[in-house]
């Protein structure tokens, strides 16, 4: 919050100034500074820690992506295309952490605010299709499944939708699940003496 208000009060002295320097006469630094006045504006709209943490995922260091995503600490004000990104790296990066309840919800909420491509979209569906493997949810996993495949467009995910599918299929089903828990595993036999 902190850095927000500084980046607006920022952009608010350099428009005045930029408005002095046009009023005085001074045309070539006016002009000059329209550029420093919109890089400060658009900051606005890029936060630098996202930009830097999907550099980080892109390089492959993930645990300095987990750093940058962790420093954005109000992403509820950041644009809704912003806000849907920092939910769906958190919930991708911080899985083993918070658990399948937290990243399902973060994962959801990342979807429904809405990702710009459709690779990322396929790969939020395809983790959460594995959340609901490892929850029970066979049917719900295969219909996420289902909906990462059609958004895959390039093909970068088909060996680990196909993968996954084929674990869906093995799985036993809820009830199979609950009936060994009901029944505690298998039951053993009394030793003969």
């Amino acid at each position: 919050m902190i850095a927000f208000i500084i980046r607006i009060s920022l952009a608010l002295v350099a428009a005045f100034f930029n408005v002095y320097l046009f009023a005085t006469g001074h045309w070539g630094w006016g002009i000059s500074f329209i550029f420093i006045t919109a890089l400060i504006i658009l900051s606005f709209f890029r936060n630098e820690n996202m930009i830097l943490a999907l550099n980080q995922m892109r390089v492959g260091n993930q645990d300095k992506a987990k750093a940058y995503i962790n420093k954005i600490s109000h992403p509820q004000f950041l644009p809704k295309k912003q806000h849907a990104y920092v939910l769906y790296l958190k919930a991708v990066l911080g899985a083993q952490e918070l658990g399948f309840a937290a990243s399902e919800q973060l994962l959801r909420k990342a979807l429904f605010l809405g990702l710009r491509t459709n690779e990322d979209n396929a790969v939020s569906r395809m983790h959460l299709a594995g959340i609901c493997a490892q929850t029970g949810r066979r049917q719900e996993a295969l219909n996420l499944l289902a909906e990462a495949k059609k958004h895959d467009k390039n093909g970068m995910l088909k060996d680990q939708i196909k993968m996954l599918q084929q674990q869906l299929q093995m799985a036993p089903s809820k009830n199979q699940m609950r009936m060994a828990q009901m029944m505690g595993g298998r039951k053993k036999t009394p030793k003969m003496r």
